[in-house]
Order: C-alpha cells, then sequence, then structure tokens
C-alpha cells in the first residue's frame, strides 16, 4: 500500500512551491495556515505575494497587524491572518526569529493546532510525525475501515489508526504524509471519487465493498447568503478597500438592520480585525 501510493505520488503530486526543498520553514509555515479551509488554487498566489513581501517572520512582525488583514484578502477567515502576524512576533521574540521545529514549541504559537504543528515540523523539518488532514482521514476510514466518510470530527480511533498507519522508515513516514493528502485531494474525494485511477483501487476496503453510502451522523451545513459570516466579511472588504478611516454611515449602510451591523463591528473589534471610535472605522495600525 504504501509503495503504491508514494510511486504515485512521485509521478501524479502537484508541483507546489511550498513542497520544494529549497523552501523555507517560514514558507511551509505561510502555506499550512493559508491552506486552512481553503482550496490550493486559491492560496498559490496569495502564497507567493506573501513571501515577496513579507519573506521571513521579522517582516511580517515589523508591519502593522492591519497590513496583514488587508492582505490576506478573502483567504477565508480573516482571524488567521492577525493569528499568522501574532505567530511571526512570537518568533522573532521567543525564537530569534526562525520557526521552531518542534512540535511543542509550534503548538504555542498563537493560532497553531495539532495539525498544523505536526504538518509543519514533518514538511519543514522532516521529523516524521503523524499528520492528519480532512484528505488523510478519508483517505484512510476508505481504504481501511470500507467507510465512505470519516466521523464528523477526528476521533481517538482514527489517531490510533493514522498512527498505525505511517510507515516505520522516517523519509517514508514524511512522504506518505503528504501522498495521502495528495491522494485525498486528487483521487479520493469527498463528492466524486475517481476510483478508476487510484493506485490502490484493488486494496480499498470501501471500493471492493461496492463503494457503499456514507451512513454515519448527518453532515449538514448552513448557507451563506444573508448570513452573519457574509456580513463580516463585506465589513472587511470595505476596511480593505479603503485608504482611511470610514464614517459609521458607511458601514452601517451595509445592512438595513444597523444594530446587526454594529453588534458585528463589536464582535470584529474584540477579534482584533478592526478599530473603531465615535469618528470612524479602521483596520487595526
Amino acid at each position: 500500500m504504501h509503495r503504491a501510493v508514494l510511486q504515485w505520488y512521485a509521478v501524479a503530486g502537484r508541483d507546489l512551491p511550498w513542497r520544494e526543498p529549497s523552501c523555507s520553514p517560514w514558507g511551509v509555515f505561510v502555506s499550512e495556515v493559508m491552506a486552512q479551509q481553503t482550496p490550493i488554487a486559491r492560496i498559490l498566489p496569495a502564497w507567493q505575494a506573501w513571501l515577496r513581501r513579507w519573506p521571513t517572520p521579522a517582516d511580517l512582525a515589523a508591519a502593522p497587524v492591519g497590513e496583514a488583514i488587508r492582505a490576506w484578502d478573502r483567504l477565508g477567515h480573516p482571524r488567521r491572518a492577525v493569528n499568522l502576524h501574532a505567530a511571526a512576533r512570537a518568533m522573532v521574540e521567543r525564537h530569534d526569529g526562525h520557526v521552531p521545529s518542534d512540535p511543542e514549541e509550534l503548538r504555542a504559537l498563537p493560532g497553531v493546532g495539532d495539525y498544523t504543528a505536526a504538518a509543519v515540523s514533518s514538511f519543514a523539518f522532516g521529523n516524521p510525525l503523524v499528520v492528519i488532514d480532512t484528505n488523510v482521514r478519508r483517505v484512510l476510514v476508505r481504504i481501511a475501515l470500507g467507510q465512505a466518510q470519516a466521523a464528523p470530527s477526528l476521533t481517538k480511533a482514527e489517531r490510533e489508526l493514522a498512527a498505525t498507519w505511517q510507515p516505520r522508515a522516517r523519509s517514508d513516514a514524511n512522504a506518505w504524509n503528504v501522498a495521502a493528502m495528495e491522494l485525498g485531494a486528487l483521487v479520493c474525494t469527498a463528492r466524486a471519487p475517481r476510483c478508476s485511477g487510484c493506485p490502490v483501487a484493488a486494496l480499498c476496503a470501501w471500493h471492493q465493498a461496492g463503494n457503499p453510502a456514507y451512513d454515519g451522523p448527518a453532515r449538514g451545513g448552513q448557507g451563506y447568503e444573508g448570513t452573519d459570516p457574509q456580513l463580516r466579511g463585506r465589513i472587511l472588504a470595505l476596511l480593505r478597500a479603503a485608504d482611511h478611516r470610514l464614517e459609521p454611515a458607511l458601514i452601517e449602510a451595509l445592512d438595513p438592520d444597523p444594530e446587526r451591523v454594529r453588534r458585528l463591528v463589536g464582535a470584529l473589534a474584540r477579534e482584533g480585525l478592526l478599530e473603531h471610535s465615535r469618528s470612524g472605522y479602521h483596520l487595526p495600525r
């Protein structure tokens, strides 16, 4: 199984700049933060622009946090931009401006959880940790357990399964981490898996069982139109486009309910995503 997946990845894996041996640990770190719940096609140009502007943690740490929010644009929840900026400052203050290699030190950085700590330690420094994202979870439960989808949240059993499936050799373990992710992203997808092009279809318990439908807990989602997240995004988009402080009336005009706008503005301010006073609103400085 390992051999088939690793051979497939060597041929079919995408040529992404943060996978190049020459990529700095900071480049890997930025890519992992950007890729959280955001498609690779969207983050590639943003990652390139970010690294040109802030090629080291110290460069980003010296910039106002508002500029990080502005550059983040529409890459997903802008709180990640604030955390990335705070992580850069922590690297300068605690690690001489370098990305730490130790997973515990990585996990202590703002906005870094178990996945990001393991991924950066593995991909940037070659530490053979178990790296589990949504794609890896789906690949493993299909191949090993014959299930269509993983549980809505990562379980202890899935962690143990992923650890069991990790190759013993250090180089193979790190290669397996990215290869399993790539298999889930390109072939073993959630809605339309391409089993005919899968290098391990003959070894996959789910495929051999006839691709049975998912019968676990409901995996519903909320629409986006008209929601608070959509309005939050519109508020921040207006602020990013502005070169100066915006009058409250311009922000409140975004929605028929001014109280709703003020409530969301208050939440954004508490999250460090904007600053406001009686005279107007602006990105943090």
